[in-house]
């Protein structure tokens, strides 16, 4: 059974920076496309980044520019990088994973594709 914990969550000012990592454990192998995703008090989950097992990279267009999202196959571990931050990047952040094969095409942001999610770590951003 895939397990995510998730890391980095903390309170920043805008324009500050921070780095939330994701250590997974239970993967038969390294081909899960890994994503991150946020869900702010009221809104719906929302599809941030994700990586598949190349490393190649898909950016919500909110945070593209900002945020870099990589992973570490060999630690099992997925990062985002965040930086520029703004008070509307306030959320829960959530580490998910799934089986390459079982995303379809274009839908790598979409919450609904993913079926293992770490418990989240919270990001505040104040003005």
């Amino acid at each position: 059974q895939v397990q995510l914990v998730e890391s980095g969550g903390g309170s920043v000012q805008a324009g500050g920076s921070l780095r939330l990592s994701c250590v997974a454990s239970g993967y038969p192998d390294s081909r899960y496309i890994m994503g991150w995703f946020r869900q702010a008090p009221g809104k719906e989950r929302e599809g941030v980044a994700s990586v598949v097992s190349d490393g190649s990279t898909m950016y919500a267009a909110a945070v593209k520019g900002r945020f870099t999202a990589s992973r570490d196959n060999a630690k099992n571990t997925l990062y985002l990088h965040m930086n520029t931050l703004k008070p509307e990047d306030t959320a829960m952040y959530y580490c998910a994973a799934e089986r390459s094969s079982r995303v379809r095409v274009g839908l790598v942001l979409d919450a609904l594709e993913y079926n293992n999610w770490g418990q989240g770590t919270q990001v505040t951003v104040s003005s």
